[in-house]
């Protein structure tokens, strides 16, 4: 029986020792130094070996001494064969990281979006993942603003590539949904699609940002832009009030749900000015139906609804003033004479003695 405990034992610590060589290898790291060029840290192997992987290791040096002088365009040549060539090997991701760094110098957005893209996807555990997709996040933020790219021939400006940043703020969500740059992403999409007059799609990416995101600090900036991008599609009051509607029950989720927020001032003008509108549109329909159609019965719907919709309003008084000639009108009784506010004149009462 000692034997076999000794045994296990040895087979135990065997075990030991090869989990700990390949959390060594796990930790491996790349270092370059201008004294040493490139070399692997951490007992890892580069996934070469032989003359491949002597190979790899020049092209690489020789690839950083491009960066270092300032041949930006050798260096992101060398980089990239190196990636293509050696995508297996612990020199590809960095290959790939420093052609991304080098284009971005260069200010060519959409290509150093993409090489800090192909890190992400065939390296998911890079140690740079966060750093990465802050700098996508940058890009992405710069074109969306008017960031031109390098120039065209040397002496044109490059074009502004607001439709390639929302797409990739969307490549952001899609890495990242649980990092703090997925809810900017979202609130930069909603920007973005207004700059450019999609207003459905900025609705859309404010409601995501809501649904997905509504303990963030940026929910009370989604719940009051997404009201007043609703109120900004609102024609008037003979129009469909289906956005009206909508911009209400933002606006007042706002002022419900972030009662100390800033912005509280702005929101209740907003909604005063949206329930102004909805009233004002149910004076309008039955107005139609009072004067246009003798339709009693309509117009008191309206007059009514007008009067629910915002009974506190300027709207709701002259709903009740219609509303006593509406009944008038239908008795076939003299209309009572109004003040100058619009309202009924009250009946005078005579006091005998």
């Amino acid at each position: 029986m000692r034997s076999l405990s000794a045994r296990a034992l040895a087979t135990f610590c065997l075990l030991l020792t090869l989990s700990g060589l390949a959390g060594t290898a796990a930790r491996a790291d790349l270092v370059w130094t201008a004294q040493t060029g490139w070399r692997v840290e951490g007992g890892a192997l580069s996934g070469l070996s032989g003359a491949e992987g002597g190979n790899a290791l020049n092209q690489m040096n020789k690839a950083r001494n491009h960066e270092e002088a300032g041949n930006r365009r050798f260096a992101v040549r060398a980089y990239s064969a190196i990636a293509k060539r050696y995508p297996n090997s612990i020199y590809a991701p960095e290959a790939l990281y420093r052609s991304a760094r080098q284009r971005l110098e260069g200010r060519d957005y959409a290509k150093a979006f993409e090489d800090f893209q192909q890190v992400l996807a065939r390296y998911p555990n890079t140690r740079r993942f966060n750093e990465i997709v802050g700098e996508q996040y940058r890009i992405a933020s710069a074109l969306l603003d008017g960031a031109r790219g390098r120039m065209l021939w040397g002496t044109l400006p490059g074009f502004t590539q607001r439709d390639k940043a929302l797409e990739f703020f969307e490549t952001i969500l899609m890495n990242a949904p649980y990092s703090d740059y997925a809810p900017l992403s979202l609130m930069n999409i909603a920007r973005g699609h207004q700059k450019l007059g999609n207003i459905e799609n900025a609705v859309d990416a404010l409601d995501r940002m809501i649904n997905s995101y509504g303990q963030s600090l940026l929910a009370p900036d989604a719940y009051l832009k997404l009201a007043q991008t609703h109120a900004s599609l609102v024609d008037g009051p003979y129009y469909d009030q289906g956005a009206t509607k909508e911009s209400i029950t933002y606006f007042t989720d706002f002022m419900l749900l972030f009662p100390s927020d800033g912005n509280v001032a702005a929101a209740e003008k907003g909604l005063d000015g949206m329930k102004t509108m909805l009233a004002e549109s149910k004076i309008k329909i039955a107005d139609f139906y009072f004067y246009k159609r003798s339709n009693f019965q309509a117009a008191r719907v309206f007059y009514n609804e007008a009067i629910t919709a915002y009974p506190e309003s300027t709207v709701a008084a002259r709903a009740r003033a219609r509303l006593t000639e509406v009944e008038a009108k239908a008795s076939n009784q003299p209309l009572p004479a109004k003040t100058a506010s619009g309202e009924p004149a009250k009946k005078k009462r005579f006091l005998f003695f």
